[in-house]
């Protein structure tokens, strides 16, 4: 900034308010005018952290709508309560402990792949703002929610699968580690940078559909074919 006694610093001063003004003015214009959309993709991203951990981006929404900062659709409030964020946390606690425990984290895969997709499904249904028809609120919570769980899910899950058969399991915990980090990370950040957190997820989605294509590809046997004689 250059100082003289022309009035110049102030009127750079007030060129650079105008200007910062003008662009948070248009930036909550967006967002007020994309309610759908702005719920929609922190929906994705809370619904893929699922794919890592079930109840981890349950209790981060948990909290977040508790502190005000992500409002519910109608009917989900109770996941604001008190009891929800009490019931999460432990849920929580027991999940991220299981996966330390050798074999348990293969069986919580197991049953974890078709609680992420209801997991996902509730969080993308739960944060979808406007009172639209509930069939299409709840046809976006499968497709985009419980679908991006699912397949993040199926993605750690075959991962899981290959450390246990390539080091007999000693690597688990470290795989387990990564994916608590990710859970936290993306279900936070999906809240403060939920734009940047949605292009990820989709990049992350088509890489993981590429490989879980492939396994299945290599390991499920073809079948023969059945020659007849005329």
């Amino acid at each position: 900034m250059i100082f003289d006694i022309d009035g110049n610093k102030l009127n750079f001063i007030t060129m650079d308010t105008a200007i910062v003004q003008f662009v948070s003015k248009d930036t909550l214009h967006f967002l007020s005018s994309n309610k759908m959309l702005l719920s929609l993709v922190m929906g994705l991203g809370l619904s893929a952290s699922c794919g890592f951990r079930v109840f981890v981006p349950l209790l981060v929404a948990s909290i977040a709508a508790k502190m005000g900062y992500l409002p519910l659709g109608s009917g989900f409030q109770w996941m604001g309560s008190t009891p929800a964020i009490i019931c999460f946390a432990a849920a929580t606690i027991f999940e991220i402990g299981g996966y330390y425990i050798p074999f348990v984290d293969n069986i919580l895969d197991t049953v974890t792949t078709p609680a992420s997709v209801v997991a996902g499904t509730l969080l993308t249904a739960s944060a979808i703002l406007p009172d639209i028809d509930p069939m299409i609120k709840w046809g976006l919570g499968i497709i985009v929610g419980g679908g991006s769980a699912g397949i993040i899910q199926a993605g750690t899950a075959l991962t899981r699968a290959t450390s246990t058969a390539t080091t007999a399991g000693a690597a688990n915990p470290i795989v387990a580690t990564i994916e608590h980090i990710l859970a936290i990370a993306g279900s936070i950040f999906s809240l403060v940078i939920p734009f940047i957190i949605a292009g990820i997820v989709c990049l992350v989605i088509v890489v993981l559909l590429f490989f879980v294509i492939r396994y299945f590809k290599k390991h499920i046997p073809k079948t023969a074919a059945i020659k007849t004689t005329p």
